[in-house]
């Protein structure tokens, strides 16, 4: 039966959305907010001179002489330290990678030849979650992946090599992308932020004794140069007297260039209280779920899941009877923006608790759940990954929810689940997901259509679609349809709301034509997207430009919801809470899902 999942030694209040004729218990009372805190408006910052950075911070004046020395050379990339470099394979795959026609020919500028700002930002093994057609060697070979950031175009190369042949596999490139942070860099965004003056005058003391809150987590702020995530930009944030403040480090230019204070709602007073939690199970975690496949059959259904580096975790080769019904499915990305109007916040990424810096991270392992009818009769069951920043839920850290769930008459959703609390009671959140559904067995001939009150209209070339309150539906709730050349196929009825843990998805839907030559999305992608665009640009129309035709071919699903977080009392949603009980702080939570359901066209 669906139960609560309780997290140890934390007594959890939260209800858990299942199947739409599930229970639903309702929410106990919460502590009342506090007095509001005013907010400055975003604070632009004049930047120093480099003379003065370079005072402040000397390890930036070391990093501007081993840039010279490498933009002077005939290889113009800033190398990881080979001396900080676990082993010889990792030193090699280095080396590989950056002697490759693939990395080599993203040194230069193609017309004019002049060396570009290049950085390798990231080595690690290959996982389960990395693997396409062409690095299949990989399952036997010691393979490491590679990530090379680009400054002057904002784009990632990502290598796959094979250090047992030496031979470079598969290099992808990434427009409008950034890799994740080393180690270096990330304490580099951390003291530029702490040695602005701005920041220090804002803090009203010197902050060096402070700890940042998410120091590597990419962010954009509109009005500067960071906005579209034109340049790398963090946001160290500092928790101090109820309010958070947002530090944006521009890495591009390695300068401060705003700030802004948000207020973290109620009970932002009990931010510093110790919450007691079991510490996350990192090796267990990566053992048996990062670094294997797990397989699971019940109801009808048999497939493989895997916990990724940063697309949480991934479902393929769902079969329902023996017959093939989802190929892939995985949660890219969490954009969450504090202010629509003046755009910063977060682009978040779920995954693996090592070798990643996703900032929320895989809290044990996954587990299934039942789901239930009215009657008490189990029609199916939910495979359920739980993803949380270590100190949740105290403000500016977050838990995030996966859930897939299966019926036994065939019906599959893919779903996401928000538990707050965040670092603001204003947040707007974006995740995104990638389906890859097989239509009719194979999912190589599909076609998509929509329903426009009186027919199927099909997609001939790749697009997106917003969910409006305009956004006609059958009368059972479809939008869309995607069916293979047999007439097979399933309905897709997107979150319309309705239950208290939703109240509407309004998402974008975009279909992209899956190329087997060119890999968009297959294996693990970094955050493709900023994190507080308002329009379809999510990330997922780079892979439609220019836009292909999509009919009679393999298709992508890509959906990204849009859930508004709400503190106000008794309309609590996406939002978590403490409150005292028994002597001790108990934790209470008012999730907000998403996700579209899939049903087998009879």
């Amino acid at each position: 039966m669906i139960r609560h999942h309780l997290l140890p030694t934390i007594l959890l209040f939260f209800t858990l959305a299942a199947c739409q004729t599930a229970k639903i218990e309702e929410p106990t009372a919460v502590i009342q907010s506090q007095t509001a805190v005013t907010l400055s408006p975003p604070i632009l910052i004049t930047p120093l001179s480099r003379e003065e950075m370079h005072s402040r911070v000397p390890a930036l004046a070391t990093r501007a002489a081993q840039f010279a020395a490498v933009l002077a050379s005939d290889q113009p990339v800033l190398l990881l330290d080979e001396d900080r470099l676990p082993d010889d394979n990792y030193r090699l795959a280095q080396q590989l990678a950056v002697q490759s026609e693939g990395f080599r020919i993203e040194f230069f500028h193609r017309e004019t030849g002049a060396p570009l700002r290049n950085e390798i930002m990231s080595i690690r093994p290959v996982l389960p979650g990395d693997l396409t057609d062409k690095t299949a060697s990989c399952q036997n070979d010691a393979c490491y992946r590679v990530e090379m950031y680009i400054y002057p175009y904002n784009t990632a190369i990502i290598g796959i090599v094979d250090v047992d042949t030496q031979t470079v596999l598969d290099v992808v490139r990434q427009a409008q992308t950034q890799p994740d942070l080393s180690p270096e860099l990330t304490e580099l965004a951390v003291q530029i932020a702490i040695n602005s003056p701005e920041v220090q005058a804002e803090l009203g003391i010197s902050p060096a004794s402070n700890k940042a809150a998410m120091p590597n987590t990419k962010t954009a702020l509109n009005g500067s140069r960071c906005e579209r995530s034109n340049h790398l930009c963090v946001a160290p944030t500092f928790l101090t007297d109820g309010r958070a403040l947002f530090a944006i480090v521009d890495l591009t230019d390695e300068r401060v260039v705003g700030a802004r204070w948000t207020n973290m709602g109620a009970s932002g007073a009990l931010e510093g209280v110790r919450v007691t939690e079991r510490s996350l199970q990192n090796a267990v975690v990566m053992e048996n779920y990062c670094e294997k496949r797990n397989s699971l059959a019940r109801d009808g259904w048999e497939m493989e899941y895997v916990l990724t580096l940063s697309d949480g975790l991934m479902v393929t080769n769902a079969r329902h009877q023996g017959r093939l019904a989802l190929k892939s499915a995985k949660l890219v990305d969490w954009h969450v923006s504090y202010s629509e109007r003046d755009g910063f916040g977060y682009s978040d990424a779920i995954g693996c608790p090592e070798f990643s810096s996703a900032s929320i991270i895989a809290f044990d392992a996954p587990f299934e759940e039942d789901i239930v009818d009215e009657s008490g009769g189990v029609i199916g069951f939910a495979l359920i990954q739980d993803f949380l920043t270590d100190g949740w839920p105290r403000p500016c850290y977050y838990r995030y929810q996966q859930r897939y769930e299966f019926y036994k008459d065939g019906r599959f959703r893919i779903m996401g689940g928000n538990f707050g609390r965040g670092c603001g009671n204003d947040a707007n959140y974006r995740p995104v997901l990638r389906i890859d559904p097989a239509a009719s067995g194979d999912g190589d001939q599909d076609t998509f259509a929509e329903w426009d009150g009186q027919e199927w209209l099909a997609w001939e070339t790749e697009q997106w679609q917003l969910q409006e309150n305009s956004t006609l539906y059958t009368d059972e709730g479809y939008q869309y349809r995607i069916t293979g050349s047999d007439g097979a196929g399933y309905y897709i009825a997107p979150g319309q709301g309705g239950l208290d843990t939703e109240r509407g998805d309004n998402a974008f839907m975009y279909v992209t034509r899956r190329d087997p030559d060119v890999d968009e999305g297959e294996s693990d992608l970094i955050t493709i997207g900023p994190c507080c665009n308002t329009d379809h640009q999510q990330g997922p129309e780079k892979f439609m430009e220019p836009p292909e035709p999509i009919v009679n071919d393999d298709l992508v699903l890509w959906y990204v919801a849009h859930m508004q977080n709400d503190d106000t009392p008794g309309q609590e949603y996406c939002w978590a809470d403490m409150r005292v009980e028994n002597g001790d702080f108990t934790v209470e939570t008012w999730p907000c899902y998403f996700g579209p359901m899939f049903v087998p066209i009879k």
